[in-house]
């Protein structure tokens, strides 16, 4: 039996244009120079450059004629055009300029210069040229190969060496022995960087120790140290250690200073200037009255759409212009149209919110402290949008200030309450538990419950459960890790 039954649905549907500019509004600044340069190439209706520049060359490059004619003005040439054209209005698309897109500093479509960057050769290039310079056999080459291929960017050997011996046999049908590879792995760790392609960081220190000049007691030392009490180091049972290795806890600290100058992560700093250079998204400038907040857009061109193919759109069949044709034209020209309103509406929107985020952060902008607390919706609130357009311009967004450059999340966080009923952000509270571990006696460290106390009396209402979730956030090692002979 059929039966019919009447619902009411609440749903929310966003139109192409409107989802083109979500995904536009949380590009940051160079994945956006990026997206313009491909649609540049898949539109033909799109070019670089202001509509002045262009009407100015068009005034410039056309032909004297033999009899002056009056120009017939635009609106007059829509008018004539207009059941043919129907809604599709260049000339008034074109000469808007309500987001002072035109204002803008002129783009001279040349490329800008760069600062030069040193030539780098990668760690695993560096390996493989020291490796060929061994006197190796053809299953020794096989697998060196292949261990230093496997080498992570800390310069570790994660991968199992029987693993690895297994691959390399099956691949190349050869009987290499795990025995074999464990003495090619030896020659590896031997190389430069010392300690390369260990596999924990106990085999790391030793390889290093084993080659560094030492004197031949305190060489013996640390080696019994590192091989019979790897564990009491770690967890730095010092008083315990000195009694095993037989010595007084001055000379402990000796053996302990010397394996902490010892390099735990050979293969770190193998990176290139452009990895390790952030580009912001805002410049925020501080003047004698107020702040100045730019887009760091000099380097996006100004879009404008194509002249010729706006002369085809106006031209009518006759001369010569299909219909098929003027129909891609047109659907060309909207997907421009649409694509240009995205970067004007995206440029204002992350203009509001930064405008916004410095207002509600101005002591901190003005001397480099004081951060307050603050969520995505106070700034959305502010500004009458939603949370999640906060969140998309806020995402993987970068400002450069006077104190330096910081992710925009840099600036909200939760709050703390104060004695005083006051508020305070958590970053503030991080920063003080750090002033306060800094300080500590390294001999006796502070506690998180001791830390809590200490935190209290300067007015913070916080746990101690509150200081160990932050000091495991900032990386810092519980009290007794945090030991050290002084």
């Amino acid at each position: 039996m059929l039966n019919i039954s009447l619902q009411h649905k609440m749903m929310m549907k966003l139109s192409p244009q409107q989802v083109q500019y979500l995904k536009m509004l949380q590009l940051p600044t160079l994945a956006l120079e990026q997206k313009i340069k491909a649609e540049l190439e898949m539109n033909p209706l799109l070019e670089e450059g202001y509509e002045e520049e262009l009407e100015a060359q068009t005034e410039q490059d056309e032909p004297e004629k033999e009899e002056p004619v009056e120009e017939t003005p635009p609106e007059k040439v829509e008018e004539s055009h207009a059941e043919e054209d129907e809604k599709y209005s260049i000339e008034d698309y074109m000469n808007d300029d309500l987001h002072g897109y035109k204002a803008r500093e002129p783009f001279d479509g040349e490329e800008k210069e760069e600062l030069p960057i040193a030539d780098s050769v990668s760690l695993s290039h560096r390996l493989l040229e020291q490796f060929s310079l061994l006197d190796l056999d053809d299953d020794e080459i096989l697998i060196g190969q292949e261990i230093i291929g496997n080498v992570d960017e800390d310069g570790y050997l994660r991968r199992d060496l029987i693993t690895i011996v297994q691959d390399v046999n099956l691949t190349n049908s050869t009987a290499i022995t795990v025995e074999k590879a464990e003495q090619v792995l030896r020659k590896i760790q031997h190389m430069d960087p010392v300690g390369i392609g260990s596999r924990s960081l106990q085999e790391c220190l030793l390889v290093q120790l084993e080659l560094t000049p030492l004197e031949p007691g305190l060489k013996t030392l640390a080696t019994r140290l590192l091989t019979e009490f790897y564990d009491d180091f770690t967890m730095r049972h010092f008083e315990e250690l000195a009694k095993k290795l037989g010595i007084t806890l001055d000379e402990l600290k000796q053996v302990i200073e010397f394996i902490q100058h010892l390099n735990p992560k050979p293969g770190e700093g193998e990176f290139s200037a452009h990895e390790n250079y952030i580009v912001p998204d805002f410049l925020v400038t501080k003047t004698e009255t107020d702040f100045v907040i730019s887009l760091n857009d000099r380097n996006i061109p100004p879009l404008r759409i194509n002249k010729a193919y706006k002369d085809l759109m106006s031209k009518r069949k006759k001369n010569g212009v299909s219909t098929e044709a003027k129909d891609f034209i047109r659907q060309r020209f909207e997907a421009a149209k649409w694509f240009i309103s995205s970067i004007h509406q995206r440029r204002e929107t992350m203009l509001k919110v930064m405008r916004t985020i410095v207002e509600k952060q101005h002591e901190y902008f003005d001397t480099g402290e004081g951060l307050r607390p603050m969520i995505y919706k106070d700034i959305a609130e502010v500004i009458s949008m939603d949370i999640s357009t906060i969140s998309r311009v806020v995402n993987s967004k970068y400002v450069q200030t006077d104190y330096g450059v910081f992710s925009l999340r840099h600036f909200f966080s939760d709050s703390i309450s104060t004695t005083d009923g006051d508020e305070v952000s958590n970053k503030e509270v991080k920063k003080k538990l750090k002033v306060l571990i800094d300080a500590e006696d390294p001999l006796h460290p502070l506690s998180d419950h001791k830390l809590a106390e200490m935190l209290n009396t300067e007015g913070l209402n916080i746990a101690r459960r509150t200081v160990a979730k932050y000091r495991e956030a900032m990386l810092i090692p519980v009290a007794r890790l945090r030991r050290k002979l002084t």
